[in-house]
């Protein structure tokens, strides 16, 4: 399998405490600033995105994980297959099949040899 890096290069968690710091000081200043009450709300609603962005985040790069795990399968499966072919087994494209209906891709009818 090749090397693939298996996560983004965002640190949530850094993320995440940087929002929050970035909250209080908005709560303070607001307070110590009540006459800019409606920057201090907008300000507020701007860092009110980050951790809605944060979770898209994680949910994206769990999906990346999947596609390059089920890209590795596949690979794996098409030069399993090429090898099948080139010592002439009866039935080299079983790996594929194999692999395409362990990640739901295959329609049952061509499930088995045709």
């Amino acid at each position: 399998m090749p090397d693939i890096p298996q996560s983004s290069s965002i640190d949530p968690q850094r993320v995440r405490e940087r929002n929050l710091a970035a909250r209080e000081i908005v709560a303070q200043l607001a307070d110590a600033m009540e006459t800019i009450d409606d920057l201090w709300l907008r300000l507020h609603a701007a860092l009110s995105d980050t951790p809605v962005l944060l979770t898209e985040i994680n949910r994206l790069n769990v999906e990346l994980i999947k596609a390059r795990f089920n890209l590795s399968n596949l690979v794996a499966a098409a030069r399993a297959t090429l090898k099948a072919h080139r010592e002439d087994e009866p039935d080299a494209l079983y790996y594929v099949r194999d692999e395409l209906r362990a990640q739901g891709q295959l329609p049952p009818e061509w499930w088995e040899l045709p």
